[in-house]
């Protein structure tokens, strides 16, 4: 009889929690409801701020489970926190769980506009996750968005467009170093003046038109890739990609009459010993460059590279011109612009300790400036101009 009531009572609770899960959840107010949630939180992920846009989805789906866009949302977030798990088995536990929240909003979507926000979800989830086959996942989700025939526009309160899977298919391609492709996809977001995403395409057009011209006469190494779509680089990237890509010491040994005086390669900063690109650095610190010496550090009592600082615009100028001089053998290269009354620049002053600098590098056509002819000697430099200036500096180096 006990055994009786306890079975009775097990089932009792069962029946209790699953009346409980199809309770129709209260609302608080008219914005309370998953369309409202999801979009919030989409706005959130672009802010930066996982954490609430996980939220903001978890509350969509307590109001409707099973709601696609939410679960896309969800999966979205979980592949964004991947590379930030503390090991590779927490990360991988992740990615499962985003792949499988992808995969339950396709199955769950509803009509082509859901089925377009999904699917182009879906591409960020992958490019983000990177699991295997990565980017022909990210290729087959942007083949089913495009070939969707009754997407509604006004459905797509985060996308709002149509470009936007041609947007989001362009940042997989430049991830997975695809430049060429890249660059098409964005070109066709940029044809939209007036969308959501005509200014983010434009801004990632140009880095990939520079990478896409450095690459005209050379193959690039996979260092050179992987800096080139860094959004800022540091004193270590100009490093490698002045040795691996330039060759500086062997292009450079015998060839320069400029007289420097050369620290041996037995030089080691104590911040690069166990640093992945320690000969590079070796090699440049033997070259003396201006702009990537050495410098002495109160607390240490020792002379650091810093190869994790960033490199302003106006620092890789006087990188760049101080190479220039050394190919050249023009001394007066480093002193060329010194008195100027007048600048061509409106953010660099003639007085400025880099104006002659700024106005070697571009009257070279190494660096560029805006269509303003602001040359931002404050900004840092990305990774594509980096490359675009160092296989320039390749050309000039031929032809001295």
């Amino acid at each position: 009889m006990k055994r009786h009531l306890k079975c009775v009572s097990v089932i009792f609770v069962v029946l209790l929690l699953a009346s409980c899960a199809h309770k129709p959840v209260e609302r608080e107010s008219e914005l309370d409801n998953p369309a409202h949630h999801y979009l919030r939180g989409m706005e959130l992920i672009d802010e930066g701020q996982l954490d609430q846009a996980a939220l903001r989805f978890e509350r969509a789906l307590t109001l409707e489970p099973s709601y696609p866009p939410a679960l896309a949302g969800k999966a979205l977030v979980t592949a964004m926190t991947v590379d930030s798990q503390a090991d590779d088995q927490h990360g991988a536990v992740a990615l499962g769980q985003a792949l499988e929240l992808i995969e339950e909003a396709e199955d769950e979507a509803d009509g082509d506009s859901q089925e377009f926000c999904v699917h182009v979800t879906a591409i960020r989830v992958y490019t983000y996750g990177k699991p295997k086959k990565w980017l022909n996942s990210a290729q087959n989700a942007y083949d089913a968005a495009t070939s969707l025939k009754k997407v509604n526009v006004a459905e797509l309160p985060y996308y709002r467009g149509l470009e936007a899977a041609d947007y989001f298919m362009g940042i997989a391609a430049y991830k997975a170093f695809q430049f060429r492709d890249a660059e098409d996809l964005l070109a066709r977001v940029t044809e939209v003046p007036t969308g959501r995403w005509h200014q983010p395409a434009r801004a990632l057009f140009k880095k990939v038109h520079k990478i896409v011209r450095a690459m005209a006469n050379y193959t690039l190494t996979d260092v050179a890739k992987q800096i080139a779509i860094k959004d800022e680089v540091v004193r270590v990237d100009v490093a490698a990609l002045l040795v691996d890509e330039v060759r500086l010491d062997r292009l450079m040994a015998g060839r320069i009459p400029v007289p420097n005086s050369r620290p041996t390669k037995s030089f080691v900063p104590a911040d690069i010993v166990d640093h992945t690109f320690k000969s590079e650095v070796q090699t440049v610190l033997a070259w003396n460059l201006r702009g990537l010496e050495p410098q002495y550090n109160e607390t240490s009592k020792a002379f650091l590279f810093y190869p994790n600082a960033p490199v302003k615009r106006k620092e890789l100028a006087f990188i760049l011109e101080d190479l220039l001089t050394k190919i050249t053998g023009d001394e007066k290269l480093a002193t060329a612009y010194f008195g100027q009354q007048r600048s061509q620049y409106p953010d660099v002053s003639p007085s400025s300790p880099w104006f002659n600098a700024v106005v070697n590098v571009v009257s070279r056509n190494l660096m560029e400036t805006g269509l303003s002819g602001a040359f931002r000697p404050d900004d840092v430099a990305d990774g594509a101009e980096l490359l675009l200036a160092v296989m320039r500096l390749r050309d000039a180096m031929n032809i001295y």
